[in-house]
């Protein structure tokens, strides 16, 4: 049977191989692949007599459930554009990504999100009925939409218009194709040998690139995924332990939640049987949490990179040589192209830093609407800048930091990431997260950390462990305590979060710190303790 072209066409060598065998399995119930292709087509359907046409764009809104991967698949099937996006998103940030792509229609999956009900409300969305999927809620027909040109290559053709800020905070619409996303979700597929027996835990949202990728690798390969629509940590457990499943992946932040519940349960160890990958993406993995998480499993933790304008996955450690001692993100996906410039825009040898470029088949088509961009990203040959820093060590790739987070300190390069992972070492801290700060001709570093719950920790203990762990040069000239680094739904800080706070401090040298107390995603009323006898400081919020 020929492969699939669209990624609409994933399960249907399924639907004729093993009709009957579970496809997806959520809070509600579950659906074979027989009834996932049911399901794609009544959607289908109702879209069309809904107005979608080749070339539009639709907007749809909820969390983990069957119901979004059949819209987002029916909605492939007609040759238009899906916009996930994910209903936690304010107001004015989804009001802005409906606008900027001029979505012909706004899919509400109401039933699974209360987020997604509230919006589809105050847009004055109608909900129906629709075959199998229950109550949807649908927006407004945007009758000036006008739909993009339809391409004559059905694998270059944009299957999926995913918004995301990258570092700048300003969302962008990367433009991905039928090709893109089936490339990169067989071919990790095929790199974790996936197979009509696996059965894959789905926390990820399918709102997300990787969501959506591990929802593509899963159809394609016949086997079961289990969506959640948020991670508990108690739940998760069951599921391992109830329904054999055979893959988990996560990221950071959620191996660090399955941490915490082991040790207020006062487990050191748990064993799944089934359970034969654990895998980590989406953020920079500390250090100390893949060794805890190896040692809680009995299961090496993989690691993996990738980047939404690649579809995503770009580097990805194999399961039959897992890497136990570093963070490596392992050897780039097969069939992709990488080089690591310096700034002398010269390829660096094996071993040293440099701006990773990627050239392949899961390279984007472009940001929607923004040509200026698009060419600073992907040059005349095909490479695109990830604008991450990394290093290739043999066949492993490790990545370094931001190329706009890196600090310049006296003269030397300062890695973000080597900071954060020195920090993170300390048995006391969460998180931490590193920015550099522009004075008098240099960059000072500021440190935020997040101590463990009912932790006693001071900047004091921090700054004396930094000094033992790291060059002067290297050593934070603020260290501020937060009860929560702002982190996104898939745990990437958000530094320009922090980068507001550290505009309010005063420029000094270090050795004194501040301790801040602030909610999980708001910088406003932040107070400074110094810890040594001078009078506290008041941070103004913004």
């Amino acid at each position: 049977m020929n492969a699939p072209v669209r990624i609409c066409e994933v399960m249907l060598p399924w639907v004729e191989r093993s009709p009957e065998h579970t496809a997806l399995i959520d809070g509600t119930g579950s659906w074979s692949y027989r009834q996932l292709a049911r399901a794609v087509s009544e959607t289908q359907t109702w879209l069309r007599g809904s107005g979608v046409r080749p070339g539009d764009r639709v907007m749809v809104m909820g969390e983990n459930c069957r119901a979004f991967a059949a819209v987002l698949l029916a909605i492939a099937s007609l040759d238009a554009w899906s916009i996930p996006v994910n209903p936690r998103l304010s107001a004015r940030e989804i009001d802005s990504i409906r606008d900027h792509c001029e979505a012909r229609r706004v899919v509400y999956l109401t039933a699974a999100s209360t987020h997604a009900a509230e919006h589809a409300n105050r847009q004055g969305a109608f909900v129906e009925e629709v075959g199998d999927l229950g109550p949807v809620g649908i927006g407004p027909l945007n009758e000036n939409a006008e739909p993009e040109a339809i391409d004559a290559d059905i694998g270059n053709r944009v299957a999926v218009l995913i918004y995301t800020s990258g570092t700048t905070g300003v969302p962008k619409g990367v433009m991905l194709t039928h090709r893109n996303l089936l490339f990169s979700a067989g071919g990790s597929a095929k790199i974790r040998s996936l197979t009509p027996e696996d059965r894959l835990f789905g926390v990820l949202p399918l709102s997300h690139i990787v969501g959506l990728s591990v929802l593509l690798g899963t159809l394609v390969s016949g086997a079961t995924l289990y969506l959640a629509a948020r991670f508990d940590p108690m739940a998760a457990r069951l599921s391992l332990e109830k329904d054999g499943i055979t893959i988990m992946l996560g990221v950071p932040s959620m191996f660090s939640q399955f941490l915490q519940y082991a040790k207020i349960r006062k487990l050191e160890s748990l064993k799944f049987p089934a359970l034969r990958i654990i895998s980590c993406s989406g953020a920079p993995l500390p250090p100390a949490i893949k060794l805890a998480v190896e040692n809680l499993l009995g299961l090496p933790l993989h690691n993996a990179y990738g980047i939404t304008e690649c579809a995503p996955t770009v580097a990805q450690v194999r399961p039959e040589a897992p890497v136990r001692l570093d963070t490596s993100v392992g050897p780039i996906l097969p069939g992709l192209e990488i080089k690591l410039v310096g700034s002398d825009q010269q390829t660096v040898p094996n071993g040293e830093v440099g701006e990773l470029w990627v050239r392949g088949p899961s390279v984007m088509k472009g940001y929607y609407r923004a040509p200026e961009e698009t060419a600073s990203a992907i040059d005349a040959e095909g490479w695109f800048n990830t604008r991450d820093l990394a290093r290739l060590e043999e066949d492993n790739l490790f990545i370094v930091g931001r190329t706009k987070d890196l600090i310049i300190r006296l003269g030397f390069n300062v890695y973000p990431a080597e900071v954060e992972a020195v920090l993170n070492g300390h048995p006391a801290i969460a998180r931490s997260a590193v920015i550099g700060r522009p004075v008098e001709g240099d960059e000072e570093i500021i440190a935020f950390v997040q101590p463990v719950p009912d932790s006693s920790l001071t900047t004091l203990e921090i700054a004396e462990y930094a000094a033992k762990h790291l060059a002067a040069y290297k050593r934070p000239s603020y260290i501020l305590l937060l009860s929560e680094i702002p982190v996104t739904p898939l745990g990437k800080v958000v530094k320009s979060e922090l980068a507001r706070i550290g505009a309010e401090l005063p420029h000094r040298s270090l050795t004194k710190s501040a301790r801040l107390t602030a909610g999980p995603r708001s910088t406003s009323d932040l107070h400074s303790q110094n810890p040594s006898a001078e009078p506290s400081q008041t941070l103004p919020a913004k």
